[in-house]
């Protein structure tokens, strides 16, 4: 499958929409992602369930409405795409979650095999000292 940007842009959908389990089902089960940072999220997760575990279930827990993310550039060469997005959520202590991000998405077959996660790290690291998870002491 040729990956274009209106393909990118429609995988992204499921995230725009608050329905995880849909984006979720274009990334490979052994996806290699690293969120870059040195922050509660940061890490190199090595399948799709230890990065959902690591990332999007502790943001569930202290962004009642999700991370409510928004795709506002996609550029894609070949296999690749680099694909920026932005956050409006709102935390538990109401705490406006209102972070950047860039994605450098690589796709095999038109699954998600491989990803580079940039984002705002004192802003998550904010997020995470103002609205503790049980057990994490704000670190991972």
């Amino acid at each position: 499958m040729t990956i274009t940007p209106d393909r990118v842009r429609e995988i992204f959908k499921g995230l725009e929409s608050g329905d995880g389990a849909a984006f979720f089902e274009h990334v490979a089960d052994n996806v290699d992602w690293i969120v870059e940072g040195t922050h509660p999220l940061a890490g190199h997760y090595l399948s799709k369930k230890a990065f959902i575990a690591g990332t999007f279930a502790k943001l569930g827990q202290v962004l009642p409405q999700g991370a409510q993310l928004h795709t506002e550039h996609v550029i894609v060469q070949d296999d690749e795409a680099v694909v920026e997005l932005h956050s409006l959520a709102t935390a538990k202590n109401g705490m406006r979650f209102d972070n950047r991000y860039c994605w450098v998405v690589y796709f095999q077959n038109g699954v998600i095999v491989r990803v580079r996660a940039y984002l705002d790290s004192v802003m998550v690291a904010r997020l995470f000292e103002e609205n503790p998870i049980a057990g994490s002491a704000g670190t991972v």
